[in-house]
């Protein structure tokens, strides 16, 4: 419940700068290489929305079961670490990596990959705790159906 309540609270910081600089989120997605123009606007929106999101959903209901903020965490996380890697890798300048739009910028540089990394990590925490709190059918005996003939001897 705290990581999802400290994600939440990250992820709208992020949203929140990203949406106050929208004007030049496209131009920041693109110094990383993979995308240019209408690409670099889409991804844009699609992150900010997916933060937007997941961080009223884990903030709103930090003990939900629900898997949908946990893939739509997991999908910026992935998104924000192949954009950080691939740049890094590429030996790209980057003056800011745009992880909060234009506020608390920061050059990419190989402490921005440990960031998403840890990012990596919490979702990879975020799985284990749903998969712990979903019953499995095919394993737990806990249904409240009938017994059948079977299991009655």
């Amino acid at each position: 419940m705290i990581l999802r309540i400290v994600l939440g609270a990250v992820l709208a910081a992020m949203a929140l700068g990203q949406l106050a600089s929208f004007d030049a989120m496209p131009a920041i997605l693109t110094t990383y290489g993979l995308t240019s123009g209408a690409a670099s606007t889409a991804l844009a929106v699609a992150l900010i929305s997916a933060e937007t999101v997941t961080a009223g959903w884990f903030l709103a209901r930090p003990r939900s079961r629900a898997i949908t903020p946990v893939w739509l965490y997991t999908g910026v996380a992935v998104v924000w670490s192949v954009l950080a890697s691939q740049a890094f890798a590429r030996g790209l300048v980057l003056d800011n990596c745009g992880c909060f739009g234009t506020y608390l910028a920061q050059p990419l540089r190989w402490y921005v990959l440990v960031e998403d990394a840890l990012m990596l990590l919490y979702a990879w925490l975020l799985w284990r705790a749903v998969r712990r709190a979903r019953p499995n059918p095919l394993t737990d005996r806990t249904s409240t159906a009938a017994p059948t003939p079977q299991e009655n001897h």
